[in-house]
């Protein structure tokens, strides 16, 4: 191709001196308008150039094969910056990737596992991965100060064998402020040292499941702050530790009846359900498995009486349910459902709060769920401070 000094707006303040596609890449041969020379420091124009420099940078695919610029830079004698290379609007400072070509792979990892993203532009994993990395950190550097009110805090299974990850969630924003290994009062407090003794201080309630160590965390370092107790967790653990128990020593006690056996045996998902979300036939089942056993059918009953404990309109009538509620459990005579009540007893503070603060983790489950998906897009994570970055930059929550 002929030698020619049109600008091009894609490689601007360049001359296109050759293109030759081969057949496994497109090269392109480059080099400077020296009309346009400036300062790579201060941006200034410069004429005083002290030597010329070679360099190969990779540009956006043409024609479905990779591009090569074969560069000449100038490395100038600037006035007041002394020795640089010159500038380029395309071009970071020792980089070997164009900018149009860095931001193209960064915003196909929004979207595509970093492998599959490597192997459309035929880069290095390594080198995608690192171009995402700083995708994330622009967007989240990018974010206000948080400032928060109301706070919720869950896990998330890290990986297999019990080794889980903490979330904290903005309640009011829905923003993901803190990410961080483990569930204990160890890995939560630098969350709340971040936020200095005026951020704690604004903090009015938490919400969280019965987890002992969140629980002690949060009265240590924010004393003004309410603890509200979910339902969703109370209500699971009943339903592992009354429900399934009795259900359990139900059947055992029926191992000469086994239609009965059987029947009882199959309605382990029928009884930890929420009965209006059974369908007409489930709901005949659990009606047959209730008629038969006393012990499940008052298991069962207590489960809603429980759940009615999130729903009272004021404290006083909450006090009336709550020990009513414990009436009924020490009268059962059921030795899982008494055990579940003692153990209850000390967080009644949390779940009174509830009243006062209409807060639970629904909104955490339905992010962790994403998180899921966000793992298993990458069949999972070895840098765990990439995976936590992605997850922030994943929810930065709503403008209030």
């Amino acid at each position: 191709m002929s030698d020619h000094t049109d600008w091009l707006p894609f490689w601007q303040d360049f001359r296109l001196l050759d293109l030759q596609i081969f057949d496994d890449r497109v090269c392109v041969v480059l080099a400077p308008d020296r009309a346009r020379l400036a300062c790579g420091i201060c941006a200034k124009p410069c004429r005083q150039v002290h030597e010329r420099v070679r360099r190969s940078v990779r540009d956006l695919p043409m024609l479905g094969m990779p591009v090569f610029l074969d560069l000449t830079l100038y490395r100038l004698d600037c006035a007041g910056c002394g020795r640089h290379l010159q500038r380029v609007p395309w071009l970071d400072r020792h980089a070997r990737l164009t900018r149009r070509l860095a931001q193209a792979v960064a915003e196909c990892c929004a979207r595509m596992p970093v492998a599959h993203v490597a192997d459309m532009f035929g880069l290095h994993w390594g080198t995608v991965r690192r171009l995402d990395h700083q995708r994330l950190q622009a967007l989240v550097e990018l974010l206000p100060t948080p400032r928060p009110r109301r706070l919720i805090m869950d896990e998330f299974a890290l990986f297999k064998g019990h080794r889980y990850a903490t979330v904290i969630l903005d309640a009011d924003t829905r923003r993901v402020l803190y990410v961080t290994q483990g569930r204990s009062r160890r890995a939560i407090r630098p969350f709340f040292e971040q936020l200095g003794p005026e951020g704690r201080a604004r903090i009015e309630a938490v919400a969280m499941d019965m987890n002992t160590a969140f629980d002690l965390e949060v009265r240590a370092q924010c004393q003004s702050a309410r603890i509200v107790y979910d339902l969703f967790h109370v209500i699971a653990k009943y339903g592992r530790e009354v429900i399934s128990r009795v259900r359990v020593d139900a059947a055992n006690q029926l191992r000469h009846d086994r239609p009965a056996r059987r029947v009882v045996k199959q309605a382990h998902w029928l009884l930890l359900r929420n009965p209006a979300s059974l369908n007409e036939r489930e709901q005949v089942r659990l009606d047959e498995v209730l008629q038969a056993n006393k012990p499940i059918m008052t298991v069962h009953i207590m489960k809603e009486g429980l759940r009615s404990l999130w729903t009272a309109p004021d404290a006083w009538e909450w006090r009336r349910r709550w020990r009513q509620w414990h009436a009924h459990a020490a009268e059962s005579g059921i030795p899982a459902l008494m055990h579940f009540a003692s153990v209850l007893k000390p967080y009644w503070r949390g779940i009174l709060a509830r009243v006062r603060w209409p807060m639970h983790t629904g909104q955490l489950e339905g992010i962790n769920n994403k998180i899921k998906v966000i793992k298993r897009m990458a069949y999972g994570y070895r840098d765990i401070d990439y995976f936590f970055l992605k997850i922030k930059a994943a929810f930065p929550g709503n403008a209030r």
